[in-house]
């Protein structure tokens, strides 16, 4: 059914600002505390003089019986909070003594309602990257890079920094760190493999570690492995390979036996669903067999949480929802606890697994954290931006209809402000997410990417698609744009926009499409493909497939993507076809381009081409770049600048 978002007070009259779109504060990185007590978590917002974002730890009891406490001041980014095995102290890292240089920082919890003194307990020169405290309480496992030496500096000083390609990115090392003497030890049996990712076995046993070989993406998530080290040694075992984006490693016993889990692609697969993968580590050697424990669900696995020695648990997208769900070690499948509406992300839960917390948002309430017992009601103990209740918003509804062939499919719908159906028809903008796996849930979102709510409060509705190549809907729904980007995918967001002129509440004359990341390339597809929409916005979007396959940072996911390689030989080739450099002769559509210029990603160049083709045909377009951003906009005034922009291009053309 329809409903409003977030949840409005009575007199809730004030508009929305582009101001208070980018200086929303939200929470991420919850943790509980392992006895189940307390949940840490971060706060990130736009604060400071330097128009970058800042974050502060915050600390509330989990069973909400006392008001949430800030612990640090703000003024750096502090984050990542974890807690020590016996709850007693809190972790974070911090850039405080030098900006964009993370040090581990410890804080003690003495009840106190002021700002805690933190305790450094690194300075590790160039920072650290990440960290996991060990079952001993005396140890913490540190991501590093290693320091720079005389000779790097006496190079970077003098400009003598000539990059060899292979050796151009500094390797992540494992490192542990003893609390006592603060002495750092390298383990020195993973090589130069690039550490990405760590878990400790819950009895205090070895270190499951995910390596690559490098740590360029392209080739790296293809050459990932698996290994244990034992943490009093550092003797490392490595069990092999494992599978395409591998991630999360979570240990779990039945039995008396140990099994190590992680998050994959569906194996056999570059592009597809996500997986929980399993394997039983061998006394010695690599490991003889992978199960897949998620083959044939229709939700799609998020996250993977160790809970003590027992079962994992895993959140899965399912459709516009999240569930969370529990592996039950005699059939090897997951059983689903719950399911909440929106999206659940964050999820970590206490040593005995009967409480958690999460990150929780629904179509009526921004991002807070939630705490309660597992597969029970949840309690809100976060309310970072309570002056969004005094906001009035567009009314969100959830969408089910067919694609052309029949499937199933769903979306969103959020109408203008202040307005219902019956007074449409409205311009309609759609907004095609990213990834392509990714999904709109049923969830609030305001950012300068997701920013359907700003355009509703100028009178647009705007529809968000979730076509296939998504997640939410298992392993085959997700693998159909494998070298087919634009087919499916295009038809799907078509039948959406149908169905609203259908009903009346999409203005045909007066649509347009926008999207950032795979979401700019399906709005550049689409405006070659038809001259249905008045305006269309490409946001750090793809052009042409071959060269994003060629220097975009993904590279071989890409290839998969788009369907081929210029190294594949002279032509024709696939990816050609499925780019929309190859049909910008037929565009007639007004386009505004944003891309940030260090965008590694999907290069600037991708945009520079678009925007000379659109220029040697003649097409109405502007383009815009902005300094010193990557793949999203970071910094304040650029964030600002894109809000505004965005909507006046649709107030100029729609």
């Amino acid at each position: 059914m329809p409903h409003p978002a977030p949840r409005p007070i009575p007199e809730s009259t004030d508009l929305l600002t582009a101001e208070l779109v980018v200086d929303m504060a939200a929470p991420v990185a919850s943790a509980i505390s392992p006895d189940g007590r307390l949940v840490a978590y971060a706060v990130v917002a736009n604060s400071g003089r330097d128009g970058r974002p800042h974050s502060s730890v915050w600390v509330a009891a989990a069973d909400g019986s006392a008001a949430p406490r800030r612990l640090t001041d703000g003024t750096a980014r502090d984050a990542a909070p974890k807690w020590a095995p016996d709850s007693a102290f809190l972790l974070f890292t911090s850039d405080r003594e030098e900006r964009g240089a993370a040090q581990l920082q410890r804080i003690l919890l003495d009840g106190s309602e002021d700002i805690a003194k933190a305790e450094s307990l690194t300075r590790w020169r160039g920072g650290i990257c990440d960290y996991y405290p060990l079952a001993d309480g005396r140890t913490v496992a540190l991501l590093a890079e290693d320091e720079p030496t005389a000779e790097d500096e006496r190079r970077e000083a003098d400009g003598d920094d000539a990059k060899v390609w292979g050796r151009h990115l500094p390797v992540t090392r494992l490192r542990l760190l003893d609390l006592a003497t603060g002495v750092v030890r390298t383990v020195g049996g993973l090589g130069d493999r690039h550490v990405v990712e760590l878990t400790q076995r819950p009895d205090g046993g070895p270190l499951a570690v995910l390596s690559w070989a490098t740590p360029e993406l392209d080739p790296g998530v293809t050459t990932a492995g698996l290994h244990l080290v034992a943490p009093e040694t550092g003797a490392v075992q490595d069990l092999g390979p494992v599978g395409f984006e591998a991630q999360s490693p979570a240990w779990w016993n039945h039995g008396g036996e140990w099994h190590l889990a992680h998050l994959a692609v569906t194996p056999g697969h570059l592009v597809g669903a996500l997986a929980v993968i399993d394997t039983v580590p061998p006394a010695t050697g690599p490991a003889v067999e992978q199960c897949n424990l998620t083959v044939g669900m229709s939700a799609c696995p998020t996250e993977l949480v160790p809970v003590a020695d027992g079962p994992p648990l895993a959140l899965f997208a399912d459709g516009l929802d999240t569930a969370l769900y529990r592996l039950d070690p005699q059939s090897l499948r997951f059983h689903r606890l719950s399911c909440a509406p929106g999206t659940l992300a964050g999820l970590t839960a206490s040593h005995s697994g009967e409480t958690l917390a999460v990150l929780m948002s629904t179509a009526r309430e921004p991002r807070n954290v939630h705490a309660g017992p597992t597969g029970g009601p949840l309690l809100r103990l976060s309310d970072t931006s309570p002056e969004l209740r005094r906001i009035r918003w567009g009314v969100q509804e959830r969408l089910s209809y067919q694609a052309s062939d029949g499937l199933q499919l769903d979306g969103l719908l959020i109408l203008p402000v202040g307005r219902t159906r019956d007074e449409g028809p409205f311009p309609l903008v759609t907004m095609v997410h990213g990834g392509p796996y990714f999904r709109h849930a049923d969830e609030f979102t305001l950012t300068v990417v997701d920013c359907g709510q700003w355009l509703a409060t100028a009178g647009y509705a705007v529809f968000l698609a979730n076509p296939r190549g998504g997640s939410g809907h298992g392993h085959e729904f997700a693998a159909v744009v494998a070298g087919a980007v634009g087919g499916d995918e295009w038809t799907d967001i078509l039948a959406g926009i149908d169905l609203l002129v259908a009903e009346g509440v999409a203005d045909p004359e007066r649509l347009g499409i926008s999207g950032w990341s795979h979401g700019g390339f399906m709005a550049a597809w689409a405006i070659g493909q038809t001259e249905r929409f008045k305006a269309a916005m490409m946001g750090a979007g793809i052009s042409d497939w071959g060269m994003q396959a060629g220097t975009g940072e993904w590279g071989i996911m890409d290839a998969a993507l788009g369907g081929s390689t210029g190294w594949n030989g002279p032509g024709p080739h696939i990816h050609d076809r499925n780019s929309p450099i190859s049909y910008v002769s037929r565009v007639r559509t007004p386009v505004l381009i944003l891309h940030g210029e260090e965008d590694t990603n999907v290069p600037l160049g991708q945009a520079v081409h678009f925007h000379r083709a659109l220029r040697h045909f003649g097409v109405e377009h502007e383009f815009v770049v902005y300094p010193r951003e990557g793949h999203g906009l970071h910094e304040r005034a650029h964030q600002l600048d894109a809000l505004r922009r965005v909507r006046a291009w649709y107030d100029r053309w729609l």
